[in-house]
């Protein structure tokens, strides 16, 4: 199971190298370099004894949706790009699927009109098209993930009351004794991460147009750089969202065990009183 994590990890990377045309030999023994040590680390992490770097690694299916979810945006962005470098008379179904969700996200201050409009003025309508359709699917294919995510939790699928879920395994960088009530600060975390994943769609690409004063700017002209940008872009806010659910959903599991243990106290007879006590 380790090992088929570890190579699952290692296919993340290595998808976008072996299906898009183009690829220069110095890429792709980067792109190697960086699977397998993306693989060592996930292996390591799984078999160590004691927590590390991994948040959730007991807590299944929860980091088997979120890498579900990320290998479904990076391969269908990657598909997409493909079709365009191959392009041919007429457009797949895929791909007309995925102008059409570009054409229905490009109103005012969606964030993918402001991903595109973050880029730096001079490249080409094309490019400007592309970024725009690969974007919308991407964001549209993490919305649905999130959205699955959410039913999970609502129908009780996670985490089940029947498993134990041991707080120091699954958040490891999380101190319990550390400031306040552990509940309240598991929910204000929660609200942090949920507050931070909605705003940074919107943020990010203005931070990215910012930064274009300072380094060179983002233009993900090259293939690599577009998939992983887009990707990237999309995945990481509904991550924090579902990092933050997850947290209040853990502050709701301790508040409840709190409070049965709390009323299996009270039901528990007081000795009687001598009248030397």
């Amino acid at each position: 199971m380790l090992v088929l994590r570890g190579f699952l990890v290692a296919l993340v990377f290595l998808t976008p190298a072996l299906l898009l045309p183009e690829i220069s030999q110095d890429i792709a023994q980067g792109v190697t370099f960086l699977a397998i040590l993306a693989a060592v680390v996930v292996v390591t992490e799984y078999s160590a004894a004691y927590p590390g770097l991994i948040e959730f690694r007991d807590a299944k299916p929860y980091n088997r949706t979120r890498f579900v979810l990320f290998f479904v945006i990076v391969v269908s962005v990657t598909l997409l790009q493909r079709e365009i470098m191959l392009v041919t008379d007429s457009m797949t179904l895929f791909a007309s699927f995925a102008v059409a969700l570009g054409n229905l996200l490009d109103f005012s201050f969606s964030p993918v009109a402001l991903l595109v409009a973050s880029l730096p003025p001079g490249l080409s309508i094309e490019h400007l098209m592309i970024v725009q359709v690969s974007a919308a699917l991407s964001y549209t294919l993490s919305l649905v993930g999130l959205f699955i995510f959410l039913a999970g939790l609502a129908f009780g699928y996670w985490p089940r009351r029947t498993e134990i879920f041991n707080v120091w395994v699954n958040l490891p960088n999380f101190d319990p004794t550390k400031g306040v009530d552990i509940v309240q600060r598991l929910e204000r975390d929660a609200q942090i991460n949920v507050a931070l994943g909605i705003i940074m769609p919107f943020s990010l690409p203005a931070l990215l147009h910012l930064s274009s004063f300072l380094v060179q700017p983002v233009t993900l002209e090259t293939q690599l750089a577009l998939v992983w940008g887009v990707s990237l872009w999309a995945f990481i806010p509904v991550s924090l969202v579902m990092r933050g659910v997850a947290m209040y959903r853990v502050a709701q599991l301790i508040r409840a065990q709190r409070r049965r243990v709390a009323e299996a106290q009270d039901a528990v007879p007081l000795p009687p009183q001598s009248a030397y006590s």
